[in-house]
This record gives structure tokens, sequence and C-alpha cells, in this order.
């Protein structure tokens, strides 16, 4: 989530407008990867799509800011948000090539979970009896889902991965300076993620076909669009207001899934889900920190 802007909180009703359309739109983009992965490597994918974003991006920073389009201030620290970001999106294509989309992204919300309980070891935060009681149930949340006893299905193994690969890279952002403009620090991400990606991009190689041309220009158009909304939100209303519609993005997953691929989420799914959403909106609710 991108870092909040302070230019002028005051109409929030527009704010969480653009979050909702935001969230809303993320789904698309987990769809067009886990279409495009019947023909195409996810880690390819992954590459793709951080390249088609810094070709959306760029030239937007570029016309702000003119050539210095990246942040200037702890550049060790972006990259290693970067490396967390990128290591927790490629994993969760991988899990979506093989595990229905409400599932995968059920068992990716995790992430915000864990990041409480790494912020209390490496961060030394003050772990309350709020924050326990969201550590419980995001973890009865995953145990349901995992369904112990039956066959774990890899790509609920891979979503989880991703989770945690997530909840680092938010610890990192907490670790970093906040000064950074949010574009320059979109821009550095898609960027540098490309140049990560690019070694198992060229191992996995596959030329696209002129019929799913649009769908990867999609891919990274549609990613950067709706981080440019997110980031526009957080200049109409607080991050209080905002965080609780992340969750929206788990009911367009389980829409574009049924829709687009017939995937049924099953009982376990919806009551794992339920109990990580509830994790987090504890997390978010005012006042929950006492």
């Amino acid at each position: 989530m991108p870092s909040p802007a302070t230019d002028d909180q005051s109409h929030p009703a527009l704010g969480i407008a653009l979050m909702a359309v935001a969230m809303l739109t993320i789904p698309l983009v987990d769809g067009t990867a886990k279409y495009l992965s019947a023909g195409h490597s996810p880690l390819f994918i992954a590459w793709a799509r951080y390249a088609v974003a810094s070709a959306v991006v760029l030239p937007v920073a570029a016309a702000r800011f003119k050539t210095r389009v990246f942040p200037a201030e702890r550049r060790g620290s972006h990259i290693l948000r970067t490396v967390f970001l990128v290591s927790a999106m490629t994993l969760y294509f991988l899990a979506i090539a093989v595990t229905p989309l409400a599932t995968a992204v059920s068992a990716y919300f995790v992430g915000p979970i864990i990041a409480v309980a790494l912020a209390a070891v490496v961060l030394k935060e003050r772990i309350t009896p709020t924050k326990i009681a969201s550590l419980v149930l995001g973890f009865a949340g995953a145990i349901v889902i995992l369904r112990p006893g039956a066959d774990v299905e890899p790509g609920i193994l891979l979503a989880l991965g991703a989770g945690l690969f997530f909840a680092l890279y938010l610890i990192a952002t907490r670790q970093a300076s906040q000064v950074s403009d949010p574009v320059k620090t979109l821009a550095f991400q898609c960027v540098v993620g490309t140049v990560i990606l690019t070694p198992q991009a060229i191992l996995t190689w596959s030329t696209p076909g002129w019929d799913t041309l649009s769908f990867f220009a999609a891919l990274g158009a549609i990613s950067a669009i709706s981080h440019f909304l997110s980031i526009a939100a957080f200049s109409f209303a607080d991050a209080s207001t905002l965080s609780p519609l992340v969750y929206l993005e788990l009911l367009g997953s389980a829409a574009v899934g049924y829709l687009v691929f017939g995937d049924i989420p099953s009982g376990s799914t919806i009551i794992g889900a339920s109990l990580i959403v509830a994790a987090g909106l504890l997390l978010l609710r005012r006042g929950g920190a006492r």
C-alpha cells in the first residue's frame, strides 16, 4: 500500500471511492495473470507485469520530476522493500496459476497479520491484547484454509509464502523513511523490479502471440492504474478510513474467479477468509492499540 499523502484530506467520500475502485481493480490483474499462466510461465508473467508497469509509470514520473524520477534518500531501504515485494508477487503468481483466486488471496492476506508479530520482534513494537487477539484470529483463519489432515495444496503454501514476504515488505517500509514521493517510489519499484526479474524471465521466456499481447499490456497498465488510484485516495482520506477497504480485494477475487474460471470458494476458504478479515479489521479499529 502506498504511503499516505497529506495534501488535502477534506473529501473522504472521494478517497473512499478511489480506494474502492483500486482494490476492486487488483483482482483483474490477478485474473489476467492466471489466464496467461495457461501458456506462459508465472515467472515470465511476473517480469512482464513490472516491465509494462514501468513503461506506464516512467513517463508520468518524468513529466513531474524531469530526470529525477527515483527517490534520492534511503536507496538501500527502497531496494530491500522492492526485493520483498517482487518476491511476494512472484510467489503469488505461481500460486494463482494452480489455485483458485479466492483461496490464494485469502492465504495471502495473512501477511499484514504476520507483520504484527514481526514488528514486535524486529521493531520492538508493543504487543497489546488487541494485537494478540488479531494474531490468534489470523492464525486460526490460516489453519482453516490449510485444513490440517487433508492434502495441502502447493498453491496455498505458495500464497502463504507470498504473504510472509509481503509482511517483510511492510516491516521494511516501516523502517524506511516515509519522506519519498509516492510516484517516485512507484517508479523505483517498477524499474528495479523489472531488473531483478529479468534473469528469470530470460530462463522462462516465451514470446507472446498477437492474441495475448493485449492481455500482457493490460496486466501492467491496470496494475499501475490501481496504484495511482490508491495513491490519490490517500490525498482525500486518512489511512484509518481507507485501510479496511483493502479487503474488497477478497470480494473482487471471488467474483473474478467465479465469473471467469468457474471457481467456487470452498466452505473452509470462506470461513478462513472471514477470520483473517476479522483479524485485520481488529487491528485497523480506531483505538485498537489500547
